[in-house]
Order: structure tokens, then sequence, then C-alpha cells
């Protein structure tokens, strides 16, 4: 077996190790952040279970830690206390990204942990299969419900050599995504192999296997071998350690090979994440903006590199440097060892530990400028500007580019000073911003602001359906486009009635009227429909203005499965179907439940045109009860 199957088969609840079947995995741990655990608790909270029946649960506070109202710090309490009453640790606001405390704090070797943010898997890089899922999802499994998912294809991901310098675990990300792009990965697990992991430390695995949610893929996951034994044994989790590694013998089934010591520094650029590029490609575009930090770049190591290149210099005089540690334990780190005083001294704003820029709270760029992030996406307006210049790339590149004022290629610029970081023998350790569970919780009131409102549910699928088409949009539309995040909509995020009138604003603002003024309706997608966040806000929102089917060529992963959590029927259409449909044509469904019921296709026809189209739903039996019910809430309640 290679790692990936391993892992599976010691959680394997039902199913087989066949791709293509749906299965069930028992789940070790969860997480949740502020942006999506409002409601995954709200949603615990409806099924009537006294505490959560996993190994370990942690709720981080990581996103919405700008409070411009009371709504942020309202959501915090409710979070804490609800934490505090379900045996669930809470890590409190300042203390880190989930991803990068999870990896330092939590994350074990051989086990499984699903959590509510897409870039979950980044704890893959310690040996775990990690997954992000649907709000709902994690709730389940919190109370002790195995997760459903298609059996993944495995992708061994061989490297082999070691990286020259200017060269970081960025660009071999970045170079996966240039060949495979961000639908590659969809149905895959990405598992990493071969003679150059050796030289690969835990935080710079974690690079690789965050950003291979950029992928579309399930998981990436690394062995666990002596690096993570290190990385273990300098957080002072030795205990944890376990080693996994793929049998000699074990087949996958498909290869990358990518020579670390032909590779080069690289780069995305807009609008997209495999819109990569090398670096010397587009050098000397000026810079008006840099921001190093994010969960996957955010770690001491990616901090003490940019230090090593700010040392001695200050901040070109165009550009606005930002540096975000990923946790309290990196800020501390680089505190001690004097690297904050080089970035002070530089130039660089210091911003909390926190998601910040990343998910535009904060830190817009200027009109028309080019903004360089060591982030994992860069999809278009996602900065909080509209038509922004977003590039990313690794913390080398972006150090020396905020020195230079203008994209620089850093293989000339560290010679002699190096690119790598070793491990330190010890990390700091202090968990005292980690809030344990309460041993006794009966005592506990949870606390509820004015904007925490109860969750919608919808009915039973309609036995047949009339409804308007009221948006088409193209391929790659991301959950960002459906449902914007950033600092003015992301505390709405416990109120669906009052995010709702921001579903779809970045592409149609009519969008809520229209839906409320139709009664609801359809929306046409193509292809990769619902990329990026595991938001399932995404879902919850449109199903709340009456959204009842989404037609696609074909989905992302967890928005899928959002969608039909949520009682919204997605449905696979041929391209030549996805041309002829056309915005505000009025379809019919004679047939819906009982197509759903009884056959793997769905048929409708345009009432204006009478012209007949099928599509494909492609449900198990399973998902089509759910769907039958209106929404995985429903059917839990009924049984």
């Amino acid at each position: 077996m290679n790692v990936a199957q391993k892992l599976i088969s010691t959680h394997l609840v039902s199913g087989n190790l066949r791709p293509g079947e749906e299965i069930a995995i028992s789940i070790d741990q969860t997480l949740t952040q502020d942006a999506t655990g409002t409601m995954a608790y709200l949603e615990f909270e409806a099924m009537g279970i006294p505490e959560v029946r996993t190994k370990l649960s942690v709720s981080y506070i990581d996103h919405n830690t700008l409070q411009t109202g009371f709504e942020n710090a309202d959501d915090h309490r409710f979070l804490q206390t609800i934490a505090a009453k379900y045996g669930i640790y809470f890590s409190r606001p300042g203390n880190g990204i989930c991803h990068q405390v999870h990896l330092e704090r939590f994350a074990k070797p051989g086990q499984t942990l699903l959590g509510s943010d897409s870039h979950t898997p980044n704890a893959g890089a310690a040996g775990m299969l990690a997954i992000g899922a649907g709000g709902l999802n994690v709730a389940l499994a919190m109370a002790g419900e195995p997760f459903y998912l298609v059996m993944p294809k495995v992708v061994h991901v061989k490297l082999t050599g070691k990286l020259r310098n200017g060269v970081t675990a960025k660009d071999i990300i970045l170079e996966v995504l240039r060949r495979l792009t961000v639908k590659g990965g969809v149905g895959k697990i990405m598992e990493y192999g071969g003679n150059g992991l050796k030289n690969l430390t835990v935080p710079e695995r974690a690079t690789i296997t965050n950003m291979g949610a950029e992928l579309g893929a399930t998981s990436s996951v690394f062995p666990s071998d002596e690096q993570t034994r290190a990385f273990l044994k300098a957080q002072k989790r030795l205990a944890d350690w376990t080693e996994l590694k793929a049998d000699a013998d074990a087949g996958y089934d498909e290869e990358v090979i990518i020579e670390l010591d032909k590779l080069e520094p690289l780069i995305a650029a807009p609008s997209s994440p495999d819109n990569v590029k090398r670096v010397k490609e587009v050098e000397g575009m000026p810079v008006k903006q840099v921001c190093i930090g994010s969960c996957v770049n955010s770690s001491y190591a990616d901090l003490i590199l940019a230090a090593k290149i700010l040392k001695k210099h200050k901040v070109h005089p165009d550009v606005s440097l930002t540096i975000s540690p990923g946790s309290r334990q990196a800020l501390h780190m680089i505190t001690k060892d004097s690297a904050l005083a080089d970035i002070i001294s530089a130039g660089a704003r210091v911003l909390e530990p926190a998601c910040g820029p990343c998910i535009g709270m904060g830190q817009a760029p200027p009109t028309g400028a080019v903004s360089l992030r060591t982030f994992n996406r860069n999809f278009p307006g996602r900065s909080g500007t509209a038509n922004d210049k977003v590039y990313l790339c690794s913390p080398l590149t972006a150090a020396v580019s905020a020195i230079t004022g203008k994209i620089t290629d850093p293989k000339n610029w560290v010679k002699g000073q190096g690119a790598r970081v070793a491990l330190p023998e010890k990390f700091t350790v202090d968990d005292s911003m980690i809030v344990p569970p309460l041993k006794k919780s009966d005592k506990v009131v949870v606390e509820r602001g004015p904007n925490i409102k109860p969750l919608p549910v919808r009915g039973a699928l309609e036995e047949s359906l009339t409804a308007k088409i009221i948006l088409k949009v193209g391929d790659n539309v991301t959950t960002d486009d459906i449902m914007p995040a950033g600092a003015k909509i992301l505390p709405l995020r416990s109120n669906i009635p009052a995010i709702s009138e921001y579903v779809f604003s970045k592409l149609d603002p009519s969008f809520p009227s229209r839906a409320k003024s139709a009664g609801g309706g359809v929306v046409v997608g193509g292809n990769n429909y619902g990329q990026g966040s595991s938001r399932e806000h995404a879902a919850i929102a449109p199903m709340y203005l009456g959204i009842k089917i989404v037609l696609a060529k074909s989905f992302a992963r967890i928005h899928r499965d959002n969608l039909i959590n949520f009682g919204i029927l997605p449905l696979t259409v041929p391209a030549d179907v996805y041309d002829a449909l056309q915005q505000d044509a009025e379809m019919e469904f004679p047939s819906l439940a009982k197509d759903v019921r009884e056959s793997p296709g769905v048929m409708f026809r345009d009432v204006n045109t009478g012209v007949t189209y099928k599509a494909e739903h492609g449900l198990s039996e399973r998902q089509r009860q759910i769907i039958l019910a209106g929404g995985l809430l429903n059917l839990v309640k009924r049984k």
C-alpha cells in the first residue's frame, strides 16, 4: 500500500479502496475557524448531542479578528462558550492561523483530520489524512459520524534531487500547479515521495500540502519519517510520532516526477494560482505592495528567511510591506532571536498572527497596482480591490522584490547568503492561549449575540419544478464569486438573511433581488464550478434565496458536497447543453423527485423552445436520500 491507502484503510468504515466508489472513514480530529465555525456549531447543536465524540476537536479564531462592529466579538464569545460546553479546545484570537497552529500543536501522524476550511490538508505535511469539508460534515464528524467521500485516485509526486539556491518549497507546488492546473487534482490525493523528501522540513512540506487545495485535490500527504520526528521532537511532542511510509512495492494511479535541482523561482500571475511563470519572465515589473504570511507561508522558517533578506536593507519607498506571522509561537521566536527587529528596521508593517489580507481582511492593494503575495489564492477581487493584480510567490522572491521595488528573481540576490532555514532544535512552546475543554460543562451558558440567526432549511425535494435560470456563469467560478468574504461581508456569516444579500455580488449585484422576485430558480455554471474555499455559505445563502438546482459542466468536490448537504441538486450537463441554456429561460423538471429516486439522470425542458435535455446527478444512494429530504439536517433529524 501507499501512504494514502494505509491512512484510509485504517479508518475505513464502509466501501472499498477502488477509485470512484463511495467510502466512509472515521475521523479522529476536527478543526473549525470562525468564518465557518459558527454555522458548524449551530448545526452540531441542532443534533442534540451532549459532547463531541472525536479524539480531539479545536475551534480557532483567525479569520474575523478585525472588529469594526459588535458582530465578530459576539461570535468569538459564542465560539468560546460553545467550545467549553461541548468538549472542544478553543484557540483564542491572536494565537494564530488554524492550519499553522494545528500543525505545531496537534497534528498527529496516522490520524485523520476533517476541517471546515479548504486548506486543512496542510496537516498532511505531518503524515495525516487531512481533508477540507463543509461545516455540516465537520459537525457530523464531531457527533461521531463517519465522513463520506468518493475514493480518490492516488498520484505519486516523485521529488528527486535537491533544491538549488534561491528556490523554495513554494516553487515546488507552483510547478505542480503549472503542470496540472486548478482542476488537475480533482478526485485525487497527491502523495509526495522520492529521495528529494529527505531535505524538506515539515514546514516546507506544509507549504506544498496547503496549496494542494488549489489543485482541487481531496488531500495531499507526505510520509511520516525522520523529518517528521525531528519536527515533533522540537515541538516537545515526540510521543505523537509514529513512522508511516509507503511499502516498497506500493502502486499508484498516476505519477508526476519533479527534478528539484532543475526548478527555478516561479510566480503565479493574475488571476489564478495555475497561471504560473518563471519569475524572470515578469522580472522588472513595478510593485506597490508586498504581503508575506497566510497559512501557506507564515511559519518561523518563512519569517526568518524574509528577515535574512531584509536585514541591513530598507523597503523600497514605493512599496508597502506587511508581515503576518502564522502563529504566536512563530512571532515569539522571531522576537527572541532579533529577526523581528530586522523586519521592523527594514520598514515592514507587522500584523497580528491571523489570516488578514489573504481573505480580504484589510490591506487591499491600490487601484491598478501589482501586489506580490506569498498567499495561496489570487482569485479576482479576493484582495478587496476590484480588478486587482495579485501575484503569488515565495517569501524569498517577495522579500527581495520589496527591497528593489519591482519583481526580482532572487537567485542572484541570495548568492552566498543561502535560501534555506534549518529546523530549530526546540520551538518555544506556550499553549496558554489554547483553552482546554471544561471537565464540568453543565453550567456553561452559550452566549449568543443578536447577529446569530437560526439556521435556515428547505423542504423536501419537489415532485416537479418549473423555474427560471437566474444566472449563467463560466468556468472556474469560485466560492469567493458565489459568496464573497472580506471585512464587510464576513461579519454576517452567522446571519444568513443578511449575508444572502451579497450572493454573486461580484458577478451580478442584482442576483439576490432577481432570485427573490422570481421565487428562486436555477443557476448554470461551467467547468469546476465552486472551486476554492470550503465555505458552505456559498450553498446555504443561495438555498435561502430559493435556488433549487445548479446545472454545471463539472463541480469542485467540497462545493458539490455542500450543495447536496443543503438540498440544492447539482446536475452535470455536457458542453452542448451548457451552450444551449440561456439566462432568464424557464426550465421545467416534470418528474424531478421521481428521476432522482429511480434514474441516474434528470429530464428537463426549455418551456419556450420545447427542447428537452438530460442531466446526470451522479448521486450515491446516501446522497439521493439527502436530496429527497431537502438536505442533510432534515435527514438527520428524521433519523
